[in-house]
């Protein structure tokens, strides 16, 4: 039996009454800032400006009409209803978009008159899109993405994807706390979303992490310190979630449910009300993680539990959701054992990233291509040539591959892996030591492609690791060339004098998506055809855009046509001026004997 004795009904009734005032005040400015974000996002689709110019905007007609903030962004009209008839998009967009098994947008380009992008539009979905309040791909094919989902200004993915769509270079976020807006209510959910640039638009996919993914991500935190409960409370919705051991320490029967947050002041003995209570104001009006430990009264005597509780915020600061971690320290033994644990385990990982970056960096310094060289071949001789970039910071993971496999085909390859520095040069490193592996399977390239898009992605699940490639085999018994083009430029054929790039089906770029099909083009070759492969450090120039690029080399390769490819990189190189480029620069000319 507990010695304190129990708390009157007016006592925890005034206790629980406090929290339920602070949560309806809370879910009051939810609704405020709900109104907000939309009527941003609708008046910066209106006049075609990005979300931060349109929140100046009315302010200032707040200022000038004497009326506040929230009743002038009511005014703001709802978009029409009817979407704008969606822009035709290549059929290999739509496969693309369908091989894809999770929500997806394909998302081109809207432009100011001053040529920014400002938003993006939904030029189309695959059959699984659906957005966090429920909206299906009908209903958003056609529209702006501020209008269809103004969550994604206030969560920075909209800057996320500008970011992409002017680099180039991916971005996965997972968990992302995201907060949807559709008519006026704000829609929490944990999201994982990637986007890559293809061609001149986005690929946009996400997912909602369900609750059981929730409940075990929880729970792997809570393992790294000790035997641990976790909880989350969904301020908008009352929905909460709780492990199994919660329920044990706080001897409450599964059957009941998780205790609503207003309710825990009534669990605690009378001495630590006034904890409990500094506990939840700090949580939802100061927005600040803390650690408290309340003793509770349990059927079995009392339990002291430590918690480490925090809000989690939307972009805007408001908090959505609390979580919290919580530990029976009834024996404080166990957490002075399970600290010593988690301290030598950080010590290890400290120890083991220094250990491999040391590795990385060695590695880097012994496996970078080979500069130049002449490679004798079946059917082919091979010029290669390799200039890394000036500066170290600047250098690339470009690479390529050029040799004979056992079953008599030539496998020709060349990549970039996304970035610079070591990151790039490891990654490098890994793509191609897994394609020299793979090649001996037999496969084609397309499907030697997708299991290295595979390992690429299932061997960087902690960060977003993208590339580039043509993976190709020449066959010297018909003298034909069968590749595959994962997000990278276009091969060029050399033929009677004349240079022309060379059609294939796009791919999109490795390990911006899993589980990813490639397409394998059949090129026919002849003696005496040249077929040049290099990466985007050939084309790409400060000031200059892509397909000038591609045209001076394309010109370039015309006027450099000889027997020895070796002489032919030289002439391109010089014609186009790539010594001492910003970016790293390879190039293979492959001459059909």
């Amino acid at each position: 039996m507990s010695k304190y004795p129990p708390l009157s009904r007016y006592e925890t009734g005034a206790a629980s009454a406090r929290v339920r005032d602070q949560l309806a005040r809370l879910r009051h400015r939810m609704r405020s800032e709900a109104i907000l974000d939309e009527a941003t996002a609708r008046l910066a689709a209106e006049l075609n400006i990005r979300p931060a110019e349109a929140a100046e905007q009315l302010t200032r007609r707040a200022q000038h009409s004497g009326l506040d903030l929230i009743s002038v962004a009511k005014g703001v009209e709802r978009p029409s209803e009817e979407p704008a008839k969606a822009p035709d998009v290549p059929e290999w967009v739509h496969s693309m978009l369908e091989a894809v098994h999770a929500s997806a947008f394909y998302l081109t380009p809207i432009r100011d008159p001053a040529g920014r992008v400002v938003d993006f539009l939904i030029a189309a979905a695959n059959r699984h899109a659906r957005t966090v309040s429920g909206r299906t791909a009908d209903e958003l094919t056609g529209r702006r993405l501020l209008v269809a989902s103004p969550g994604v200004a206030s969560s920075g993915l909209l800057d996320d994807y500008l970011t992409v769509y002017e680099t180039g270079e991916s971005v996965h976020r997972e968990p992302l706390e995201f907060v949807e807006v559709h008519d006026y209510l704000l829609w929490p959910a944990t999201l994982s979303v990637r986007a890559a640039r293809v061609d001149d638009g986005l690929l946009v996919s996400w997912r909602a992490l369900d609750d059981e993914e929730l409940l075990v991500s929880g729970w792997e935190r809570a393992q790294r310190l000790a035997e641990l409960g976790w909880g989350e409370w969904n301020l908008a919705t009352r929905r909460a979630l709780w492990t199994a051991q919660m329920y044990e320490m706080f001897g409450r029967d599964r059957a009941e449910g998780p205790l609503p947050l207003e309710e825990l002041p009534a669990t605690v003995v009378p001495e630590d009300l006034p904890v409990v209570e500094d506990e939840l104001r700090s949580l939802l009006e100061y927005r600040e993680a803390v650690e408290t430990e309340l003793r509770i009264q349990h059927r079995h005597g009392i339990r002291h539990l430590s918690m480490f509780s925090e809000p989690i915020l939307d972009a805007d600061g408001l908090p959505v959701k609390v979580r919290s971690l919580v530990q029976d320290v009834t024996r404080h033994r166990r957490r002075e054992r399970a600290l010593a644990v988690a301290h030598e385990q950080a010590h290890r990982q400290r120890e083991r990233a220094e250990e491999e970056r040391q590795v990385t960096l060695q590695l880097q310094n012994t496996i970078l291509p080979i500069r130049r060289g002449l490679l004798q071949l079946p059917g082919l001789i091979v010029g290669v040539r390799y200039l890394p970039a000036e500066e170290l910071g600047r250098l690339g993971g470009d690479w390529f591959k050029a040799g004979p496999i056992p079953d008599g085909r030539v496998l020709l390859a060349i990549g970039d892996a996304m970035g610079h520095g070591l990151t790039a040069a490891s990654i490098m490193l890994q793509t191609r030591s897994g394609l020299t592996g793979l090649a001996y399977t037999g496969a084609d390239s397309g499907r030697l492609t997708t299991w290295l898009n595979d390992l690429i992605v299932h061997s960087n699940e902690a960060i977003t690791v993208t590339g580039t490639a043509i993976i190709g085999h020449f066959d010297p018994e018909d003298r034909s060339f069968r590749w595959t083009n994962a997000g990278h430029p276009a091969p060029i054929l050399v033929r009677n004098g004349k240079a022309e790039l060379v059609n294939g089906t796009p791919g999109m770029m490795l390990g911006a998506f899993d589980a990813t099909e490639y397409a394998t083009t059949h090129t026919p070759l002849e003696t005496g055809d040249t077929l040049l492969l290099y990466t985007d450090g050939v084309i790409e120039r400060r000031g200059q855009d892509v397909d000038t690029g591609l045209h001076a080399l394309v010109q370039a390769a015309h006027h450099c046509v000889g027997e020895d490819p070796e002489a032919m990189i030289d002439c391109v190189l010089k014609r186009l001026g790539s010594e001492g480029a910003e970016d790293d620069v390879c190039v293979m000319a492959a001459r059909v004997l």
